[in-house]
């Protein structure tokens, strides 16, 4: 493709010859012929010298850092990430539906979706336009697929999930399973019935492996444009709000409110019943015990230390409670002498 029709698709500016063609991505330091790449940090701006790229995605202030042609735009990535999407698009299906599939009959496939493998579709379930459910997939009883969603091989949605337009679901993936609801009496547990769906948006991206749990009595819901990595765990009724990206092995504990545009670091645990404020970041293994009223970045992760020091550190900081008094006990008597 012409650099020049690439810079008119993704909406960046053109400098040098719009005729380059371009065929692939690639990085900077293995980019060859045909090759686009990209410079979003500075740091990696030696390697743009020496890259064989046929064309290079550049902030403007780069833009005098090499003689290639470019796409200049304020967010490479963002424009990398486009161009990725126009030269590698993903494959889809034909419309079909395989031989072994079991279908019930009380279910909607819209003709130009795509049913793999063993996949099951339960009864009253509605399968929208253009949408593909890959091999060994279970769709249950009255799930709703919306239009182009793509639920990959192995994928488990249990009875009443919705899932908005364009959105994809990875292999391995549960979603609407029990929230873990119990009622303890007389030193046993008593299961608290899952009355609740999980209601996904549109253009949402859940990760291989992640478990979202349908709500107990209200819904648990996932916002549009919500990106959720690998190995998630998300618990009933929880609300994650549009556009906050999720990385894995997150643990969200029921009932917490997340609100939009935040970002959270992998392995983070949230505890639950809690708020977290529209814009927040938290940085990967935090633990969150209390809610977060303000927007900032957050992190609770001690820094890595040697072993050695580590241990030293740590016994100080398990110290600190008695420090503390003695400290105040201190204040206190100098208090009671100024006023003697």
């Amino acid at each position: 493709m012409r650099l020049d029709d690439l810079a008119a698709r993704v909406g960046a500016r053109v400098s040098g010859d719009g005729a380059t063609a371009v065929s692939h991505v690639a990085t900077l330091e293995n980019a060859g012929s045909g090759a686009i790449t990209f410079l979003a940090n500075s740091r990696y701006r030696s390697k743009l010298a020496t890259t064989r790229a046929a064309a290079v995605i550049v902030a403007p202030e780069e833009a005098t850092s090499t003689p290639l042609p470019k796409l200049i735009d304020k967010n490479p990535y963002a424009t990398f990430a486009k161009v990725a999407a126009i030269l590698h698009p993903i494959k889809r299906p034909a419309p079909a539906i395989h031989r072994t599939a079991q279908i019930d009959a009380t279910a909607y496939v819209a003709h130009t979706a795509s049913i793999g493998a063993y996949a099951v579709i339960g009864a009253q379930a509605t399968i929208g336009e253009r949408a593909v459910v890959g091999a060994h997939c279970v769709v249950g009883e009255s799930v709703a697929l919306g239009d182009d969603v793509v639920l990959y091989p192995g994928a488990i949605l249990y009875p009443r999930t919705v899932v908005g337009a364009r959105s994809t679901i990875h292999g391995g993936a549960v979603i609407g399973a029990d929230g873990f609801g119990m009622a303890e009496e007389d030193g046993r547990w008593i299961r608290i019935p899952q009355i609740g769906r999980v209601v996904i948006g549109a253009d949402v991206e859940v990760g291989a492996n992640t478990t979202i749990d349908r709500g107990a009595i209200d819904d648990t819901i996932i916002g549009d444009d919500v990106k959720l990595d690998n190995q998630i765990q998300i618990g009933h009724n929880c609300v994650i709000g549009s556009h906050t990206a999720i990385a894995g092995c997150v643990g969200i504990a029921g009932s917490t409110r997340i609100g939009r545009n935040c970002r959270i670091g992998g392995a983070a645990m949230i505890s639950g019943h809690l708020e977290i404020a529209d814009g927040t970041t938290i940085a990967g293994a935090t633990t969150v015990y209390d809610s977060i009223r303000e927007p900032a970045t957050y992190s609770g992760v001690f820094p890595m230390l040697v072993y050695g020091e580590w241990k030293r550190v740590a016994a100080h900081v398990r110290r600190l409670r008695v420090l503390f008094e003695r400290v105040r006990a201190l204040e206190r008597k100098r208090t009671d002498n100024d006023r003697a």
